[in-house]
């Protein structure tokens, strides 16, 4: 008789992917969504940030409560990576424990029933995921760890440095998945630009772009999370020239004062951003995201507005913005002059509302062009719109496009259409399907 699993998986999209990892060695299991019916519960957790560290905490003390009785609780990921002694010693509510080394080997832990911490870094290869989420879709990891010292980061000092996939185990997962008629993929890692410098090559990504623009049935890709000091020039123009890579740039640049930048330990001053965001910003049809830390240690109000103002003057498409968080195990840790929770506070409500301007004006302009979309499923608002995305755009983050109306008769989920945007309501485009492209 099978086995009933239900799986939680937290924090990024790389998570995700560990996740289905863990999916596909658990094949034999029946997923559901009801965890008090699961006879193994998982949590994937985070460990980055407080808030994150918190809604793990939080989801396997919930998940333990509705959890039946001889049900097996197991947590891995990264808040058990970086905390292994303190969580197992204090969550008696777990009953097995495993690191981020192990995905891989997580049936052997369930069926032997013992915890396992791997120290060896953990990178895919030929295992066989579950994709989730999506039949048109998949995250293709390209590396692990993390070579940059950034101030406030706590993640190379327990994933370790980089470590990268080889191009051969990239490709044949690409190949693999396209057979299964996935078409569209996002590359992610912490550090996607130093893809492959470990391996002695410093342009790992324009080797890995030439050679996913080979295999049929690839239709659309996108590389998320550049890091200003190892993306060139020279790779930014490749993804412009590319047929089959959308002009989709993700670079989070966390500040832009020359002196908090230094501060961050972030490698890549001013000047050097500002290059690289030009190009971006230049190229056509380009749609550029990035990420900014409030209230890092030193920040003052001089540099604050700095950083507001350049928001003002730089139109991006997309801005995550990240409240500091006092990591220890970082150099940020132990630095003066911290700035106050209340005084972050104020300064995110200040900075989101300039954020918000920059969103609308990005989604205004898409108002009466036509745009190729993706078919998600039902919409957030119910059955009344399909909802999708733009196909240039990565899942989940950036938006969602409401359907309204199509020209060619039903609409199929995963499918790609050409669609022409009507009008923007609050937040949401609303647009008219008048073709079908795949």
């Amino acid at each position: 008789m099978s086995k009933n699993l239900y799986l939680v998986s937290l924090g990024c999209n790389k998570n995700l992917v560990d996740s289905e990892v863990m999916l596909g060695k658990l094949k034999e299991y029946n997923i559901i969504d009801e965890p008090k019916n699961a006879d193994v519960l998982i949590v994937n957790t985070c460990g980055f940030i407080g808030p994150a560290k918190e809604e793990s905490l939080d989801t396997i003390f919930t998940l333990h409560e509705q959890r039946k009785k001889d049900s097996l609780l197991v947590v891995t990921g990264c808040l058990t990576e970086r905390y292994r002694e303190e969580l197992q010693e204090e969550l008696k509510e777990v009953d097995l424990f495993t690191g981020t080394g192990d995905y891989d080997k997580i049936d052997e832990i369930i069926n032997n029933k013992q915890s396992r911490f791997t120290p060896a870094t953990y990178l895919l290869n030929e295992e066989e995921r579950v994709i989730t989420g999506s039949v048109a879709h998949a995250y293709i990891k390209l590396s692990e760890g993390c070579n940059q010292s950034c101030s406030f980061c706590a993640i190379p000092g327990f994933k370790g440095k980089l470590h990268s996939r080889t191009l051969e185990s990239i490709v044949k997962e690409v190949t693999y998945l396209v057979k299964q008629g996935f078409y569209d993929f996002s590359f992610i890692s912490q550090d996607s630009s130093s893809y492959g410098r470990d391996l002695g090559t410093k342009e790992g990504l324009i080797e890995l772009i030439g050679l996913i623009e080979q295999i049929d049935g690839v239709k659309s890709a996108r590389i998320l999370y550049l890091y200003p000091t190892t993306t060139s020039n020279e790779l930014l123009h490749r993804i412009i020239e590319s047929k089959t890579f959308h002009n989709y740039f993700d670079m989070p640049i966390q500040h832009i004062s020359d002196e908090m930048l230094k501060i961050m330990k972030r490698g890549a001053g001013k000047k050097r951003i500002l290059e690289q965001l030009n190009i971006m910003r230049n190229a056509q049809n380009s749609f550029v995201r990035t990420g900014l830390i409030v209230g890092h240690p030193q920040e003052d109000e001089k540099k604050f507005n700095e950083l507001v103002d350049f928001v003002k003057e730089f139109d991006f498409d997309r801005v995550s913005l990240f409240a500091y968080s006092d990591e220890e195990d970082t150099s940020a840790y132990e630095m003066r002059d911290k700035v106050s929770d209340d005084e972050i506070t104020t300064r995110l409500e200040n900075i989101e509302k300039i954020v918000q301007e920059k969103y609308q004006k990005s989604l205004k302009l898409k108002v009466g062009k036509d745009v190729d979309i993706i078919i998600e499923g039902e919409s957030s608002e119910g059955e009344f719109f399909m909802g999708a995305r733009a196909l240039s755009w990565a899942p989940q983050i950036d938006g969602e496009i409401l359907v309204n109306k199509s020209d060619v008769g039903a609409l199929k989920v995963g499918n790609s259409y050409k669609a022409t945007v009507t009008e923007l309501v609050g937040d949401k485009l609303l647009a008219t399907v008048t073709k079908t492209l795949f």
